[in-house]
């Protein structure tokens, strides 16, 4: 994990920063999330326990953060891969959102993130890495504000955030 650089902005400039490093410091960088739906279900992801923030918890389909000199859509598809074995999909750029959110163990998520959607058949073919998803399931975005309300210990911060602030936006059909 340590040794990654990521764009994070220092003093005003966009700057490669180690990823540990960035959420330490609570810095301000870039990032991607993804959605992939199928029909009126989400797909979402536990985070593997091995993860150094937020493991075991439930999110969305994927997010990351951008290589250096990394473009957005380019970021989003290689990590729906690696993540999830998922390929093929016509990802849809559907907005950006910035949030600050302390994810524990002294750590800082400050992200500009692009967000991203997908459409995916009833058959899509979805293999976990393990070495970052612990389990993954299918469900339905009338239901997932009351699971998570119920249950907010689940759940990332970031995805609470895109569902209490951000769901309009995201989910809206194109």
């Amino acid at each position: 994990m340590s040794g990654a650089l990521i764009p994070a902005w220092v003093d005003g400039q966009l700057t490669p920063v180690d990823k540990l490093e960035v959420h330490q410091r609570g810095l301000r960088h870039k990032a991607i999330s993804v959605f992939v739906t199928e029909g009126e279900r989400v797909l979402l992801q536990r985070r593997a326990l091995g993860k150094y923030h937020t493991p075991g918890l439930w999110t969305n389909t994927c997010c990351t953060h951008p290589h250096w000199d990394e473009d957005d859509l380019t970021c989003a598809t290689r990590r729906l891969h690696e993540e999830l074995g998922i390929t093929g999909l016509s990802l849809n750029h559907v907005a950006e959102i910035e949030y600050r959110a302390d994810v524990g163990g002294g750590l800082i998520e400050h992200e500009v993130v692009q967000v991203f959607t997908a459409r995916a058949m009833a058959d899509l073919k979805v293999i976990p890495n393990p070495d970052e998803v612990a389990a993954t399931d299918w469900i339905s975005l009338q239901a997932l504000p009351a699971i998570v309300e119920r249950s907010p210990d689940r759940f990332t911060p970031w995805l609470k955030i895109y569902l209490r602030d951000h769901a309009d936006r995201i989910f809206s059909p194109a």
